[in-house]
């Protein structure tokens, strides 16, 4: 894989935060995505919720799977530690990690294939074991770097591009981390920043499992009317994107809409996606109300975003295995090595 660095030099004047950082401070490389994506979007957001957390990148570990989102990590925090694993087995690298340092910030970035298909196994016992991480879903339905499938996520009687219709009904990761025991839940649409920076800084801040159902649309291969992961496009490139190995150039499109009110955004070729923002009088820690209103949006075409599920009184992973409070990748010989009476003692309790 190519990264193009970005140039160093920057206006002396920029904004800092508290530890003196500018924004270009918390900067990756120069993102090969293509032009439009939502995926860039995502990176910006989280990009300055770090920014505006005041988070130190030596302090952040990066993970990530197979798929364009798992491309994501290289084009922010070029100053943090990152692990880029095989196709769906981000969850288990973010374990072993997170065991062997919890005092790390672990930002996980998967993909709706690399999480609700081949990584869905995974990404069950993540969320059902509390482990502490920001588990972010760059979510558009159709896997980009493979032509166009669709993937799970994607809506039952959906078309792709190739005017294939999806037999199959999606699966809502953001309803299964709440079933599954996940603490903290959010959707959110990747052109919403005014709402999605605010959730990512509150997951990065929540102890336990943080997961994030991005939509992020796909400007390539899910461009179609009867889509509802796209953005908007440029009208007149869309006889263009007939062709298979075309990419159109596209414009990020924004949003931003008040708690409790619905909008239409119009997508690649017109059509339009219905989002829904959850009312400040919503109850997210009520789990059966936060599945329920999940329901009840899908039955009405909508896509309902903003902090779904919250539980702060649960449980993360250290705490239930009762791990020490040392990161065990900094214990010493002695720690590890207590003596011949220490092992005598464990030895004669479990006679």
């Amino acid at each position: 894989m190519t990264y193009i660095v970005k140039p160093k030099n920057h206006h002396p004047d920029l904004e800092k935060n508290e530890l003196g950082l500018t924004r270009r401070d918390y900067e990756g490389s120069i993102s090969s995505l293509c032009a439009g994506c939502g995926h860039d979007s995502i990176s910006a957001a989280i990009l300055e919720a770090c920014f505006e957390l005041n988070i130190s990148a030596h302090n952040v570990a990066k993970l990530s799977g197979i798929g364009c989102s798992s491309k994501a990590p290289a084009y922010f925090l070029n100053q943090s530690h990152g692990f880029n694993s095989v196709h769906g087995r981000m969850p288990s690298v973010a374990t072993g990690a997170n065991l062997a340092n919890h005092e790390m910030l672990y930002l996980g970035i998967s993909g709706d294939g690399d999480t609700a298909s081949i990584g869905i196994g995974q990404f069950v016992h993540a969320a059902r074991r509390q482990l502490n991480v920001v588990y972010v879903v760059e979510n558009n339905g159709t896997y980009g770097l493979t032509k166009g499938q669709f993937s799970a996520t994607n809506d039952l009687e959906s078309k792709s591009k190739y005017g294939e219709d999806n037999l199959f009904p999606s699966i809502d990761l953001a309803a299964m981390a709440i079933q599954l025991g996940a603490s903290f839940v959010a959707r959110s649409f990747s052109g919403d920043k005014e709402q999605l920076v605010p959730l990512l800084k509150a997951a990065m801040k929540h102890k336990g499992f943080s997961f994030l159902d991005i939509i992020s649309p796909c400007v390539t291969f899910n461009n179609h009317g009867t889509s509802t992961k796209s953005y908007d496009y440029i009208r007149e490139h869309n006889e263009s994107v007939s062709k298979p190995d075309f990419v159109p150039l596209g414009k990020e499109i924004t949003t931003s809409y008040e708690e409790g009110q619905s909008v239409q955004v119009p997508l690649h070729d017109g059509s339009l996606i219905s989002l829904e923002k959850l009312s400040k009088d919503f109850d997210p820690s009520n789990k059966a109300s936060s599945l329920a209103k999940i329901n009840k949006a899908e039955e009405e075409g909508k896509v309902l975003t903003g902090l779904l599920y919250i539980n702060t009184e649960s449980k993360d992973l250290k705490e239930t295995l009762n791990v020490v409070d040392k990161p065990l990748n900094q214990l010493s010989e002695k720690d590890l090595c207590p003596g011949a009476e220490k092992l005598q003692a464990i030895n004669k309790d479990l006679c």
